[in-house]
C-alpha cells in the first residue's frame, strides 16, 4: 500500500465515524495501524492515527482552524 491508500483509509475512517456509520473503537484502529505497518515499512503508525483522530493533518502537520 501507498502513502496515498493510507491517506484515503483515514479519511474514510474518520468521516465513517463521524457520521455514525461505522463504531470502530480505538482498539479496532490502532490494531489495524500495526497491521498497515506490516504492509509498508516506511508507515507512520503515529502520524496515522493523529490523522484518523483528527489532531493532525495527513502529513503530520497541526491542523488549519
Amino acid at each position: 500500500m501507498t502513502k496515498r491508500h493510507f491517506i484515503a483509509l483515514a479519511e474514510w475512517i474518520r468521516e465513517a465515524r463521524s457520521i455514525g456509520l461505522i463504531d470502530y473503537t480505538d482498539d479496532v484502529v490502532r490494531s489495524l495501524a500495526l497491521f498497515l505497518g506490516r504492509q509498508n515499512p516506511r508507515f507512520n503508525r503515529e502520524r496515522w492515527l493523529g490523522y484518523v483522530n483528527g489532531t493532525c493533518g495527513p502529513n503530520g502537520g497541526k491542523l488549519k482552524p
